[in-house]
């Protein structure tokens, strides 16, 4: 067994969380479906790397993530802290305190009311016939996903073990002012939430056979950022041989508020001082996040609105089950068959291949093809990597990096007019595509599968008007509604790349820009603040010296990266 243990901190986070497990379970429901494609039945891909199987008390079978979600009090909205199966876990009583004699009063809020959706599928699990009359129809829960999202649970189709869900006591959903790297530093040290996170997360690792490594991801657009450096750093002195990729994720509404300038000098040390803390706590990280999905590249064949996570967090969640697809496929053997996937891969493999040839950099760009554009037919014209586009922000394009790594993944590939390609297909195209480029990366590895990216019924309308059925590009587009969603969308082609290349260098000279400029010039108009963050100068020039360190791995010949000036 090669396990992953996933942790998600902070609430976009957890928004990508809800979609990426969303696709998890629906490829299971595809596995078992006697009409679903031959594709997800054989998948070749092992769910037991994030899962884990148990059974409650009362002898009931469960399968759950192997996940440990952190969030502020009341962001779980309608699902309880202990999960929606495990019912016999016991609920804290404060007249059961032995210390006190008086009386007792129990104010208890009214739970978050389950939307339409989660009431179907509550029904649809008692099997309770629903009368023709009440009938809720399909059109009806696209309708209240599309409007009626609040929570990353509201969408959620996925039952959670009670070691999953953790609460941060004291801070509340809505609270205002959770915005920055210092409000949330003492956090995980104060009080019970670091030892408390830290069992969790030992509940998971310890079942364990053989785990292959850490997938992270936190929402670092504010105090979360500091909860997730603490408890990193208790990871890496706890399992030090256990590899972490950090995925730290913003969605566009971090972008969209106007900034006074004391704010805006708030803003760009918190993203100089999350960076630096975060990036050495960690084997690989990758910065996702645009300031707007919706105008991006990335967005060629979708209708998203930046203000809705719901939108947004699909889009990277979506990119991240397919870069880690090659962690579950079927290691090289008489047992695995070819004819269904190609470059399995662990993540020590993908570490090792990311940052361990020359430049040793650590810092790498997701990029994503959704859909990913056919094989062959008209519009293949464009070179297939080039038609994958960044969800890393500030970076440069057109850059050409001779000594660049890539790590690809494709799902479910098409040839023009939607019929499937093969494996062999397709290594033979992106092959000669890199040997008749005019650049190419020093080096790069391909993972395939037959399997498609599935479309559940909680994933928003957001494909295009020009996205067919499977996932097929038309040429002409579908009369009548600009955006489609799950009843109009099944599945589609996918394709996403980890990058390592110089053309993150203007992402990490931002940050070291800024925290030269704000933090640690003689009289920088953020030293109070950084002092107030708990900072001490020392601190402050360490955290230079980690960016510098960045850019000359990238760069050795950098100016930005010089104390000098």
């Amino acid at each position: 067994m090669r396990e992953i243990v996933t942790i998600q901190v902070g609430d976009f986070a957890n928004f990508i969380g809800s979609h990426f497990w969303n696709f998890q379970d629906e490829l299971l429901g595809l596995a078992e479906e006697p009409h679903a494609d031959q594709a997800y039945k054989n998948q070749s891909l092992d769910t037991d790397v994030l899962f884990r199987a148990g059974e409650t008390q009362q002898g009931t079978l469960t399968y759950t993530p192997r996940l440990v979600s952190i969030g502020l009090q009341g962001s779980l909205g309608s699902l309880s802290s202990h999960g929606s199966i495990y019912n016999d876990v016991p609920s804290y009583d404060p007249s059961h305190v032995a210390t006190w004699e008086g009386n007792v009063t129990k104010q208890v809020a009214q739970p978050h009311k389950k939307n339409l959706f989660l009431q179907s599928l509550y029904k649809e699990e008692l099997h309770q016939p629903t009368p023709s009359t009440n009938e809720i129809k399909d059109e009806d829960l696209v309708k209240c996903l599309e409007n009626d999202v609040q929570y990353w649970t509201d969408f959620s189709k996925v039952h959670y073990h009670p070691q999953s869900l953790y609460e941060v006591s004291g801070l509340f959903t809505g609270i205002q002012g959770f915005d920055n790297y210092g409000i949330g530093k003492d956090v995980f040290s104060k009080g019970p939430c670091g030892e408390e996170m830290n069992e969790r997360l030992r509940f998971f690792v310890e079942e364990c056979d053989h785990i292959q490594g850490i997938q992270f991801v936190v929402d670092d657009s504010g105090g979360f950022s500091s909860v997730a450096a603490d408890f990193l750093e208790n990871i890496a002195d706890e399992y030090t041989n256990t590899p972490v990729m950090l995925y730290s994720a913003r969605g566009p509404g971090t972008y969209m508020n106007p900034l006074s300038q004391k704010g805006s000098i708030s803003r760009a040390l918190h993203d100089a001082v999350s960076f630096s803390r975060l990036s050495p706590l960690c084997k690989l990280i990758v910065p996702i996040g645009l300031p707007s999905l919706s105008t991006s590249k990335v967005s060629s064949f979708l209708c998203i609105k930046d203000a809705k996570p719901f939108h947004c967090s699909a889009v990277y969640a979506a990119a991240l089950h397919s870069i880690t697809t090659p962690f579950r496929m079927g290691l090289p053997g008489p047992t695995v068959d070819s004819e269904y996937v190609t470059g399995s891969m662990d993540v020590s493999g993908i570490v090792s291949m990311l940052t361990g040839q020359g430049r040793q950099n650590m810092v790498t760009m997701l990029d994503v093809a959704i859909p990913a554009p056919p094989l062959t037919g008209v519009r293949s014209q464009l070179n297939f990597p080039e038609s994958l586009y960044s969800l890393t922000p500030e970076i440069a394009v057109d850059v050409e990096d001779l000594e660049a790594i890539e790590f690809m993944t494709i799902l479910g590939a098409l040839h023009s007019g939607g019929k499937q390609a093969s494996i062999l297909e397709v290594k033979d195209s992106i092959v000669s595509t890199y040997e008749n480029a005019v650049t190419r990366p020093r080096f790069c590895h391909l993972s395939a599968s037959l399997c498609p990216l599935p479309v559940p019924l909680p994933f928003p309308s957001i494909f295009g008007n020009h996205v067919g059925q499977r996932g097929e590009l038309l040429q002409n587009p579908i009369p009548g509604s600009k955006s489609r969603g799950s009843l109009d969308v099944h599945s589609i082609p996918i394709a996403a790349r980890l990058r390592s290349s110089s053309a993150v260098l203007p992402f990490i000279e931002k940050r070291l820009g800024h925290l030269r400029k704000f933090g640690i010039e003689r009289g920088a108009a953020g030293a109070q603040l950084l002092r107030s963050w708990g900072f001490e100068n020392d601190e402050v020039g360490d955290m230079g010296e980690t960016l510098s360190k960045m850019v000359m791995s990238l760069d050795p010949y950098s100016q930005v990266s010089s104390d000098s000036d």
